[in-house]
């Protein structure tokens, strides 16, 4: 369940990345690629503290933690990168 939570946090930090870069630069091509490259830079470091917390606090393993990663983190920044290519 915390991991589907972490999930939708993600895809709306990538949203309000995409409203900000629309507000401040009217969503050229440019701020778009931004604001996707800044989500996934700020994505990969929440995914990371979030494994960290379940090394640290929860008493998983490094190897336990890993698939978690890399699903927390690859699924909505591949996402993030997905659409700006395909779209913008």
């Amino acid at each position: 369940m915390r991991t589907l939570i972490i999930l939708v946090i993600g895809f709306a930090a990538w949203l309000a990345c995409l409203v900000l870069a629309k507000l401040l630069a009217n969503a050229s091509a440019a701020s778009i690629g931004v604001a996707t490259t800044i989500f996934v830079v700020l994505w990969f470091l929440v995914a990371a503290a979030n494994m960290w917390i379940g090394i640290a606090r929860a008493g998983y393993a490094f190897t336990d933690e890993l698939p978690i990663f890399v699903l927390v983190f690859l699924l909505p920044a591949a996402t993030a990168l997905f659409v700006k290519w395909k779209y913008f």
